[in-house]
């Protein structure tokens, strides 16, 4: 029992080794690949007119190597974002320094590069504010992709990737050579010279569209007309129109309420209703002949209320008998009127 024992100690000795040794290589490297530093820092900021796609935690680079993070973004003067960052205490800034959004990578993601340009060598005390004189937004994709939107279209996905890569890498003054650029340009010379009958047949079908529209100039000026007195007047109607809003989000809410109030009523009226369905199939021979009578009734019945809201009667004629002792003597009375002829 006392060696079973010592066997089982000695596993859980090794176990425990074991996981401790794990975790710290487990947290050196993610100290190694997050490039993480438990040194101090100083906090800067820096103003953007445009810091869209920067997002807190992205890296602050100098010459490419981290050496802080982005801790915060907020909006100045509706127009201008704030960029709050840290850089480590062992890196100084001067007063010439540059910030620059830039890629990281197709993906999207940004970083800040930290260049010094010429300018002032006096080191910027930390908290201060890196004016926006001072700072460059990152390159508007979109803008630049669509630029060579016709070209990509010739292109397969591997190519464009690779050659966008390399315009934002030229763009940005990351590296990269005009060179490669230019090679690549010419391949997709080539590859649209290879194309030129669709690229031919393209601007006949381009040029027979804008024959069209030319044609139809008035009615598309009309048109254009029409649609800016339209949005003009939803300008003019918004203050209605977003009060409409309100009073239909009042009429949901309250008809919420009114259908939760009247649910098992309802449900018990429809119960009651299948029953009410099934009395009239019963009946439908006498409701059937009923119909078919009602607007002859009603004829007559319009009749006697023609001179107001009112039943006028009419006596047309009378018969009957007198009974004088044993003897009975008929009694016949008819008026003669015109009115008493009536169908």
């Amino acid at each position: 029992m006392t060696r079973l024992d010592a066997k089982t100690l000695s596993a859980l000795v090794k176990l425990l080794i074991f996981m401790v040794v794990t975790a710290l290589a487990t947290g050196v490297l993610a100290i190694i690949i997050g490039n993480i530093s438990f040194g101090s820092s100083n906090s800067y900021r820096a103003e953007f007119v445009d810091a869209t796609g920067l997002v807190k935690g992205d890296d602050v680079r100098i010459a490419g190597v981290k050496v802080g993070n982005v801790k915060s973004i907020s909006i100045v003067d509706r127009t201008r974002a704030m960029v709050t960052f840290d850089v480590q205490s062992n890196t100084a800034l001067t007063q010439s320094t540059h910030a620059d959004i830039r890629y990281r990578n197709l993906v999207g993601q940004r970083y800040i590069a930290l260049t010094n340009e010429i300018g002032s060598t006096g080191v910027l005390a930390p908290g201060a504010t890196i004016p926006v004189s001072k700072t460059s937004p990152a390159l508007d994709l979109t803008v630049l992709f669509n630029g060579f939107k016709p070209l990509f279209e010739a292109l397969s996905p591997a190519d464009v990737n690779e050659l966008s890569y390399e315009i934002i890498q030229v763009f940005q003054g990351q590296g990269g050579t005009l060179d490669d650029m230019l090679a690549h340009t010419a391949s997709i010379t080539q590859t649209l010279a290879d194309r030129d009958q669709v690229i031919g047949q393209l601007i006949t079908n381009l040029n027979s569209v804008l024959d069209h529209v030319g044609r139809r100039n008035r009615q598309l000026n009309q048109l254009i007309t029409t649609f800016q007195q339209f949005v003009g007047g939803l300008k003019k109607d918004r203050g209605a129109i977003l009060g409409s809003l309100d009073q239909i989000s009042n009429l949901s809410v309250q008809t919420a309420d009114l259908v939760s109030g009247i649910r098992q009523p309802f449900v018990s009226d429809i119960h009651h209703l299948r029953g009410f369905a099934a009395n009239l199939d019963k009946g439908r021979p006498e409701i059937d002949r009923a119909l078919q009578v009602l607007p002859i009734k009603l004829t007559k019945v319009g009749r006697t209320a023609i001179y107001g809201s009112w039943f006028n009667f009419y006596l047309c004629n009378f018969t009957g008998q007198i009974r004088i002792g044993k003897t009975a003597v008929p009694v016949a009375y008819n008026t003669g009127s015109s009115r008493c002829n009536l169908g």
